[in-house]
């Protein structure tokens, strides 16, 4: 009997602007084929997406669930998935990627500095939220997006204020531990689910901290070998190379926004010398933090971002 096929699962990075960490993409770029794509996809991001027309399907941990116009996805990081369209249709999308943490952070301040506002466990068919059932978190996701896109005057407070409240009313949505778009549980255990999702979300929150990748291991429940196998298979680059990269691009956006020293920014992002942090940085950017700080500043080219991974692109 010949084995089951093994999926294909893509990491698609997203850099966030520093001073408004909300991404959008909307308009017909994002109609989706009706061309089920063999691969995986996750981000390393809140995503929130709007189906604005026609029906289809999304494939999230080994369950294939039905969409159709005006449900929103509530999709947490790391979280394996692909979408297709029904048979002869081409569903338009617009999808929002945010932190949630940078969002409660840049709103409130220091108030909210050691609060981590986190959707509880969101799986399989909660993550599909339909019109008819949660009317209010539909109004608030078009309401975000148009604020994006129209981009009037105070835009970014408006879309804020709306990306708390949408945030705030998932919160209450995903702790009432109730279905909320399908009746059953699936009946049969979740083949896909990211072995690797304890490690990311550790180095995500905690890249400036110490972290071995012995204690990365233990939280996946892995072998140090097999986690190095498994880490680089999915993300395809070894763990401490992709600490690395976290921490550079943490560093860019302090480096721009800040006049923090570069010593001060090294140790804020988990290095320990200022030699391994010059090295790892232009290994990484192609120049000294000294050098780049000095062209983001003057480039009015250059945008308030510090991408650092690659975006793989949609399939």
């Amino acid at each position: 009997m010949a084995r089951a096929k093994k999926p294909v699962i893509e990491y698609r990075h997203y850099s966030l602007p520093i001073h408004f960490p909300v991404l959008l993409l909307s308009g017909e770029r994002w109609r989706i084929s009706d061309i089920k794509s063999e691969h995986l996809h996750f981000h390393n991001h809140l995503e929130i997406g709007i189906c604005h027309s026609d029906s289809g399907f999304m494939q999230i941990e080994g369950e294939t669930l039905p969409f159709q116009a005006g449900d929103v996805t509530c999709l947490p990081r790391y979280l394996p998935h692909t979408t297709y369209s029904s048979p002869e249709e081409a569903s338009l999308w617009s999808y929002i990627f945010f932190s949630p943490e940078e969002l409660f952070q840049q709103s409130f301040g220091g108030a909210y500095s050691n609060v981590e506002p986190r959707l509880p466990a969101v799986k399989g068919t909660s993550c599909i939220l339909s019109r008819d059932k949660h009317p209010k978190i539909y109004l608030l996701a078009t309401a975000v997006v148009n604020e994006l896109k129209e981009q009037q005057p105070y835009y970014q407070e408006s879309a804020y204020g709306l990306l708390l409240s949408l945030y705030i009313e998932l919160l209450r949505v995903y702790s009432g531990n109730e279905p909320v778009a399908g009746e059953q549980e699936a009946e049969y255990p979740l083949k896909n689910t990211l072995a690797i999702s304890p490690a990311l979300e550790v180095i995500t929150q905690h890249y400036m901290s110490p972290l071995t990748i012995d204690e990365l291991a233990g939280l996946c429940h892995l072998s140090t070998t097999h986690f190095r196998r498994k880490f680089h298979e999915i993300m395809g680059t070894a763990p401490l190379d992709f600490l690395n990269s976290t921490r550079i691009e943490e560093a860019c956006k302090l480096l721009k926004s800040t006049e923090d020293t570069i010593l001060s920014i090294s140790e804020q992002v988990g290095f320990h010398s200022i030699s391994s942090f010059n090295r790892c940085f232009a290994k990484l950017i192609g120049e000294s933090p000294k050098e780049w700080r000095k062209g983001a500043l003057q480039s009015a080219s250059q945008s308030a971002k510090a991408s650092i991974l690659e975006f793989t692109g949609w399939v």
